[in-house]
């Protein structure tokens, strides 16, 4: 294996994938260490039953300014730019529009109280008013967006992401994590399933012990989740403890997804949704055949997900036919069968979703992106000031990462240059 490099990348999902770009662009030698035996993270696409399903991130969420559009249009995969499922609703539920519609506005009313709770408390829970009916519609699309219940949500974290938010989602039929995985330049080194297990400075660089080695290189640009930062897996030098407090105070919440395939002669409209229960904070949003195929997507985010990660898939089946069957009625039981579950929060080397600011600590992303001693450089969605939860935040600071490292390499051959020439001038005199 080969142990010299100008950057070794920790990490192989869009960040890495971000920042190996960016660096290969520049010419500049990369390693990527990935834990796990695939690379992209939670850009995850898996053949289920014949068609590319996304068990993780899958939208092109603010398409208009998502990165991923333009690398995915160069490599010639197809971006869909229509609506997305959730803004057709199946025609085949029965529909109480008023509940829905006082359900909406009820979040839409808990969202504009957020901005006077960044005043006071920043818990978002303090925005929730306690005899409100729809406080578990509440719950459950917060749940969706922030992955945690909102006692847990910062509110001006909430609100940064809100606010920079286009509203355009858009769809890669093939699949984000297909999308992401074919992005690294073929000129980066890769180490599947090679965990790095300690990072130290050295005299003139950074070391990174493996179980294969240790691996030397100019810097490092480390793109773990903050589950991961903030744990013990990775040994890190010292002072860099103001890092994992950062991490600690922007952990992962849940978001799981349930696939059913539905059965021959089944009737469903394609691309279309559903929701659950507007009174059940675990409820499910479900995309009815996305793409025409017959695979219905159930995604569970705060409470709802907790099903799965304290309960297992099993759980996670039962619910989902339980709602499918209050929506479209008993004959949907026979007509339907498990076909996968995710399991992100039980996985070591991300535990859980994406990352949400707890109250008062949405500062917390800006000190976890401070690189250290211009050596150690940190990446991920969580370092992203409003694109913190997404593909393209996770990309777009791996390539800020990337360009820090890039001025700091540059620094060093600028300065040892410096030095050769100081000392060829004072041996020449």
């Amino acid at each position: 294996m080969a142990s010299e490099f100008d950057v070794i990348i920790v990490g192989g999902g869009a960040a890495g994938i971000g920042a190996a770009r960016r660096l290969a662009a520049q010419g500049v030698s990369a390693l990527l260490l990935e834990s796990s035996p695939r690379f992209g993270g939670r850009a995850y696409t898996q053949d289920l039953g014949g068609y590319p399903l996304d068990l993780g991130c899958e939208w092109l969420h603010s398409g208009d300014r998502n990165a991923w559009v333009g690398i995915a249009e160069a490599a010639g995969l197809p971006v869909d730019r229509s609506d997305p499922p959730w803004a057709q609703a199946h025609p085949g539920i029965a529909r109480n529009e008023d509940d829905e519609e006082s359900a909406r506005q009820a979040y839409g009313d808990w969202e504009e109280r957020l901005r006077a709770v960044t005043k006071g408390s920043d818990r978002a829970n303090d925005a929730m008013e306690s005899d409100n009916q729809w406080n578990a519609y509440v719950r459950a699309i917060a749940g969706f967006m922030s992955c945690v219940s909102p006692e847990d949500i910062s509110a001006t974290d909430y609100l940064a992401y809100d606010d920079a938010s286009t509203g355009e989602n858009w769809n890669l039929p093939l699949g984000y994590g297909t999308l992401v995985a074919a992005s690294l330049p073929p000129s980066t080194a890769l180490r599947l399933a090679t965990p790095a297990e300690r990072i130290d400075l050295t005299a003139d660089g950074v070391a990174v012990a493996t179980r294969a080695g240790t691996l030397r290189a100019e810097a490092v640009i480390l793109t773990v989740s903050t589950a991961v930062l903030a744990g013990d897996a990775i040994r890190l030098p010292p002072g860099t403890e103001p890092w994992r407090e950062a991490a600690a105070v922007l952990p992962l919440g849940r978001n799981e997804k349930v696939f059913l395939e539905i059965g021959p002669g089944a009737a469903f409209g394609p691309d279309s949704h559903a929701y659950g229960n507007l009174r059940d904070a675990r409820s499910a949003a479900y995309s009815i055949r996305p793409n025409g195929w017959p695979v219905i997507e159930a995604f569970l985010g705060g409470e709802g997900a907790r099903i799965l990660r304290e309960e297992g898939p099993a759980a996670g089946f039962a619910h989902t036919k339980t709602e499918l069957v209050g929506l479209f009625g008993n004959e949907v039981a026979s007509a339907i069968r498990p076909l996968a579950a995710t399991s992100w929060s039980r996985m070591a080397t991300i535990g859980g979703a994406y990352s949400c600011a707890l109250p008062g600590e949405a500062r917390a992303r800006a000190r976890l992106a401070q690189p250290f001693e211009d050596r150690l450089f940190f990446a991920g969605e969580a370092t992203h000031p409003f694109d913190f939860t997404t593909a393209h935040g996770a990309h777009d600071s791996g390539v800020r990462a990337a360009d820090e490292a890039l001025v700091a390499l540059h620094g060093r051959v600028r300065a040892g240059r410096r030095d050769a020439l100081a000392a060829g001038t004072r041996a020449a005199g």
